[in-house]
C-alpha cells in the first residue's frame, strides 16, 4: 500500500470552509459540494472528499476496502481493522452495556442538578464551560478511574487532542503536531501513574478492567490500556459537549421547540438524533484506500486518503425528506452523527443518555433560552468537529 499522505487532511479544512461564518453553518458549503462535485479529489490537502449519503456509508461500512490505519503513533480502535478492532472493541463493550449505561442515568441527573443549581438565580451561565464541558468529564472520569478533580487538565487534554491548524501553512501544521505530540506525552504520563496504583490496588473502574483482561491468552500492553483510555477522553468528553451545545443552540436559534419539547418529554430522545443529524458533533471522518477502486465515477488509488463528509451525507435529500430542517420526532432517522460500520461509536449510548438528561433538565428547570446578547461565536479549531468555544445563555428560570 501507498503511503498515506504526511499532511493529515482531517487537520486542514476544505478551502470553501475557511470563512468564519461559513464554519459556524457550512450546511450550504456542504450541499453545493454534494450536488457539484460528490467525489472530488483535493490536490492541496492531497486527498479524496466524499459528500452523498450513499457514498459516505459505503466508505464507511467497508473496512476491507477503506482502512482506519494511520501512520501515526499509537494503536487504539480508531486506527486499527479487523481482526484486532473486534478484540478491542468486544473487551471494552463490557463497560458499556446497556444496563450498564443505563445504571448511570441517575448519577447523570445528580451530576447535572449540581452544575446547574448556581446559575438558575441568576438567568444566566456559559453553557460549555458550565455544564456541557464538565458533565462528560466527571463521567468519563468517575468511569475510568481518576478524579474527577483532574477535569480542568481533562478538558486542556481533550481540546488539543481534536484540534486543527490555524491555517494551511507548513508552519501552523508543525506547530500543532509539535502541540500534539506534548500532549500525548502528558496523557501517558498521567495515565500510567494511574495505572501503576491500579496495579498495586485494582478497583471497580475501566483501568482495573483492561490491565486485568486478555486477548488470545495475552494480556494488553501498556500501550494499548493508555491507548484506551486517550480514545475515551478524547471521544467520550468532546463529542458529547458538542452535542449537548449543539442541541442548546438549536433550541435559541428556533425558540418554538423549547415548548414543544417541554410540553411533550417523551420528544427529548428523538430530539436527541435529529440533532445528531442536523447539527452533528463529528462532521468528517477520515480512511485510507486499501487499494485502487471507482468511487462516484473517480479513481481513486490504494494509499490515498478518503475523507467521508457526514455533515454532509446527513442532510442528503435522497435519504432525508425536509433535509434541511429539524424534524423533533423524526423517524426513521438513519443519521451517521456516531459514524457508521465497525467503528460506530463505541460511546454513542452514554452520549444519548448525557444528552437526554442535560437537555431534559434544562427544559424543565429554564424557559425562554437564548444566545446572550452581544456574543460572537468562534467555531471550535477542528475540521473534523463541529461545534463552538462557548455558548453563553440567559434565560428565566423556571417554577417548577
Amino acid at each position: 500500500m501507498k503511503q498515506a499522505p504526511r499532511k493529515y487532511a482531517n487537520y486542514i479544512p476544505i478551502r470553501e470552509l475557511h470563512n468564519k461564518e461559513r464554519q459556524l453553518s457550512p450546511f450550504q458549503v456542504y450541499a453545493e459540494l454534494r450536488e457539484n462535485t460528490p467525489v472530488r479529489y483535493d490536490e492541496h490537502r492531497e486527498c479524496w472528499d466524499v459528500f452523498r449519503y450513499e457514498d459516505v456509508q459505503y466508505v464507511l461500512k467497508n473496512p476491507k476496502l477503506f482502512s482506519s490505519e494511520r501512520n501515526r503513533a499509537g494503536t487504539s480502535m480508531l486506527t486499527t481493522d479487523p481482526p484486532k478492532h473486534k478484540q478491542l472493541r468486544d473487551l471494552v463493550n463490557q463497560a458499556f452495556t446497556p444496563k450498564a449505561i443505563e445504571a448511570l442515568a441517575p448519577r447523570i441527573q445528580e451530576i447535572t442538578d449540581e452544575l446547574l443549581a448556581p446559575h438558575l438565580s441568576g438567568g444566566r451561565m456559559n453553557l460549555i464551560d458550565d455544564l456541557a464541558t464538565p458533565l462528560p468529564v466527571i463521567v468519563i472520569a468517575e468511569l475510568i478511574g481518576v478524579p474527577a478533580t483532574d477535569r480542568r487538565e481533562f478538558k486542556e487534554w481533550s481540546d488539543v487532542l481534536v484540534k486543527g491548524a490555524r491555517d494551511d501553512s507548513e508552519e501552523a501544521f508543525q506547530e500543532l503536531e509539535k502541540e500534539k505530540l506534548k500532549n500525548i506525552q502528558e496523557l501517558y504520563a498521567y495515565f500510567t501513574d494511574i495505572m501503576e496504583q491500579r496495579r498495586l490496588k485494582p478497583q471497580d473502574d475501566l483501568i482495573s478492567l483492561l490491565l486485568d483482561a486478555e486477548i488470545e491468552g495475552e494480556k494488553l500492553t501498556e500501550e494499548e490500556v493508555v491507548n484506551f483510555c486517550i480514545l475515551l477522553l478524547a471521544a467520550g468528553n468532546e463529542t458529547t459537549t458538542n452535542l449537548i451545545a449543539n442541541a442548546v443552540r438549536i433550541l435559541s436559534e428556533q425558540p418554538e421547540l423549547q415548548e414543544e419539547l417541554r410540553e411533550h418529554p417523551d420528544k427529548v430522545a428523538s430530539a436527541v438524533e435529529e440533532t445528531l443529524r442536523y447539527y452533528p458533533p463529528i462532521v468528517a471522518i477520515g480512511r485510507v484506500a486499501r487499494e485502487d477502486i471507482e468511487l462516484g465515477g473517480k479513481a481513486i488509488k490504494a494509499g490515498e486518503q478518503v475523507i467521508s463528509w457526514v455533515g454532509a451525507a446527513n442532510r442528503d435529500s435522497v435519504q432525508f425528506e425536509r433535509a434541511d430542517e429539524f424534524v423533533s420526532n423524526r423517524k426513521p432517522n438513519r443519521h451517521m452523527g456516531f459514524g457508521f460500520g465497525i467503528h460506530f461509536c463505541l460511546g454513542a449510548p452514554l452520549a444519548r443518555l448525557e444528552a437526554r438528561v442535560a437537555l431534559h433538565t434544562l427544559l424543565q428547570r429554564m424557559e425562554r433560552i437564548h444566545l446572550a446578547p452581544e456574543t460572537t461565536l468562534e467555531p471550535i479549531q477542528s475540521a473534523f468537529v463541529f461545534g463552538v468555544k462557548e455558548y453563553p445563555i440567559q434565560f428565566n428560570k423556571r417554577r417548577v
